[in-house]
């Protein structure tokens, strides 16, 4: 596994990879004496200005947490209507993102959706697995806990049959393992809502992620406010350890060379 601390497009402004729990669409909707679903379509609205946001700014990944692992004990009318509008952006949205060159790809545990939702699941990853834009990942009945405890049952199957040994698994080999194996791990976290707690979302990918938190309930989240995140990212000095004099001479290192290219241009 490569280290995040050793990669100088850290050092950019820009986030490779944006993490967000969109917290708020429910008091959104009460706020206005509207029925819950309500907040959670405008909450759709939100989602689509926020990608537009990244693909605007070249971030690499957007990661969404849309329904936790533990949002099954809402009351069972909101559970369904939620269910129901997944699908439904499914069938009204997969299309245009694929236009968009954008990958879709969810994350969770699957087996608790309808045979319906998987098959929309399967198809929407199958049409926009090959796109190079931005990667949109929608973490769908996901928990942080469920995502450390798949990958160390995994881990356990493979020590089982002899594949590995004990004393081989590492940082790296649980990473492997994990849902978001294939992506940097996020470099920026924001929180709609009020809220200040991660909510058992990435729980080992945001180790070292930089975190924001905004009272902005979620579907007043606009291009606008995902530039306020972005701001207060470029604030931030990402040490991984190390003292703030070694991140400014690696940084200095690295934007020398590129100095002088433009010079020599």
């Amino acid at each position: 596994m490569s280290s995040d601390a050793d990669d100088p497009s850290l050092y950019r402004g820009i986030p490779r990879h944006v993490a967000i729990i969109m917290d708020g669409n429910g008091r959104w909707a009460n706020a206005r004496r509207l029925p819950r679903v309500a907040g959670h379509r405008a909450g759709v609205e939100a989602v689509k200005a926020v990608v537009r946001a990244c693909g605007a700014h070249r971030v690499e990944a957007l990661t969404l947490f849309a329904f936790s692992s533990e949002n099954w004990r809402r009351p069972e009318e909101e559970v369904g209507m939620l269910m129901g509008l997944f699908m439904s952006a499914l069938d009204s949205q997969v299309r245009k993102l694929h236009e968009n060159n954008i990958r879709l790809s969810i994350i969770g545990d699957r087996r608790a959706f309808s045979d319906a939702l998987q098959q929309r699941i399967g198809d929407a990853e199958a049409l926009t697995g090959a796109n190079t834009g931005l990667h949109l990942v929608v973490a769908a009945n996901y928990g942080g806990r469920w995502d450390l405890t798949q990958a160390a049952r995994r881990i356990a199957e493979s020590v089982r049959r002899g594949e590995l040994l004990p004393e081989q698994v590492d940082e790296a080999t649980v990473h492997r393992h994990l849902s978001l194996a294939h992506l940097p791990e996020p470099d920026l976290f924001i929180r709609t809502g009020g809220e200040q707690r991660v909510s058992n979302f990435l729980l080992w990918q945001l180790a070292y992620t930089e975190l924001y938190f905004t009272d902005t309930l979620w579907p007043d989240f606009d291009a606008a406010q995902f530039d306020r995140a972005l701001a207060f990212y470029a604030t931030r000095q990402r040490r991984f350890g190390r003292t703030g004099e070694q991140v400014r001479d690696a940084h200095s290192a690295t934007a020398r060379p590129a100095a002088a290219a433009r010079v020599g241009a």
